[in-house]
C-alpha cells in the first residue's frame, strides 16, 4: 500500500477513542444528547465527539491525509469530494448503528477505511461492546482481533442452499417495492431480519452467522470498510445494477443501490433474480 499504516495501532486508535467518547454515553444519553440531523436520522454527542477526535488522530497517524467523516458531510457535503482527489483519504463513521445505540441496543460500532485513488486500501471495524476489530487490508485477509490482541482469521463458510439462507435486508428494489416483502413473497428463503448497522452486518457475513445482507444506502462510510473485509473473506459485493458481480462491484463515488453481498457469485446471482423477477 502506498499509504502504509499499522492495522493494529489504528485497532488500538479506534478503541481509545470509544472507550473515551462512545461508552461512557451507552445507555445513559440525555434527552439534549440526541438530535435529528435529517428526518429519521440521528445524530448524538458521541457521534460528534468521536468524529473530532478520530480526525485529529488519523491525521496526524498519517500526515498529508484527508478525512471524510459522516458528521463532516452532513455539515457540509462538498466534504464528499476529497474522496476524487486521489490522496490517501480516511472515510470515518464514528458510530454506526445510531438508532440502535440512542435506544440501548448493542448493535453499533466504529467504521473506518483508508483508501487511496479511488480504491479501498484497509479497513477497521470496531464493536466497542465486545471489544473487538475487524481489521482487513487489501490482500491481506480478513482478521478479527480480540480485546487481548489476538487475531482470528475470518473466512465466510461454504454457501449454504437459498431455503436456508440467513439475510439481513433493508431498501427497496426500484418499483417492485421492498426488498423484504420481495423475498419473503418469494417463499424461496426464510424470513428475513433487519439489524439497522452495516458494521454489524459485515462483521456478521466475514463470521458466517449471515449468509446474504442487501443495502438500499451506500455511503462510503458505511461501507467501505466492510466491502474490503467481507471481500477479504471471501464473499461478493456488489450492485444489483449486473447480472453478475463482476459487472457492478462497489464503488465509493455511488450512493445509491440496491448492493447485495453474498457468499458466492452463484448464490448472489440467484437471490439477485428473486429480487428482480420473483
Amino acid at each position: 500500500m502506498t499509504a502504509a499504516v499499522d492495522l493494529d495501532a489504528v485497532a488500538d486508535l479506534l478503541r481509545n477513542v470509544a472507550t473515551e467518547h462512545i461508552l461512557p454515553r451507552f445507555r445513559h444519553l440525555a434527552r439534549d444528547d440526541i438530535r435529528e440531523k435529517a428526518p429519521g436520522n440521528l445524530v448524538t454527542v458521541a457521534d460528534v465527539e468521536a468524529e473530532h477526535a478520530l480526525t485529529a488522530a488519523l491525521s496526524a497517524l498519517l500526515p498529508g491525509s484527508a478525512v471524510v467523516g459522516e458528521e463532516a458531510v452532513a455539515a457540509d457535503t462538498a466534504v464528499l469530494q476529497r474522496l476524487e482527489a486521489g490522496a490517501p483519504t480516511w472515510i470515518i463513521d464514528p458510530i454506526d448503528g445510531t438508532m440502535n445505540f440512542t435506544k440501548s441496543i448493542a448493535r453499533f460500532a466504529v467504521m473506518v477505511a483508508l483508501v487511496e485513488a479511488g480504491t479501498i486500501k484497509a479497513g477497521w471495524i470496531h464493536d466497542p461492546v465486545r471489544n473487538e476489530t475487524g481489521l482487513v487490508e487489501a490482500g491481506g485477509g480478513a482478521w478479527l482481533r480480540a480485546g487481548d490482541g489476538t487475531r482470528q482469521r475470518l473466512r465466510r463458510p461454504d454457501p449454504a442452499a437459498l431455503d436456508s439462507l440467513r439475510g439481513s435486508v433493508s431498501g427497496r428494489v426500484g418499483e417492485r417495492g421492498r426488498a423484504r416483502d420481495i423475498l419473503e413473497r418469494s417463499g424461496r428463503v426464510p424470513p428475513v431480519m433487519r439489524i439497522n448497522s452495516a458494521a454489524h452486518e459485515y462483521l456478521d457475513l466475514a463470521r458466517g452467522r449471515l449468509d446474504y445482507v442487501m443495502f438500499g444506502r451506500t455511503w462510503p462510510w458505511d461501507h467501505a470498510a466492510g466491502v474490503l473485509l467481507y471481500r477479504e473473506a471471501g464473499g461478493e459485493v456488489a450492485y444489483l445494477d449486473g447480472t453478475q458481480p463482476a459487472e457492478a462491484p462497489y464503488s465509493l463515488l455511488r450512493h445509491t443501490g440496491p448492493l447485495l453481498a453474498a457468499p458466492s457469485s452463484a448464490t448472489w446471482s440467484a437471490l439477485r433474480e428473486i429480487l428482480m423477477t420473483g
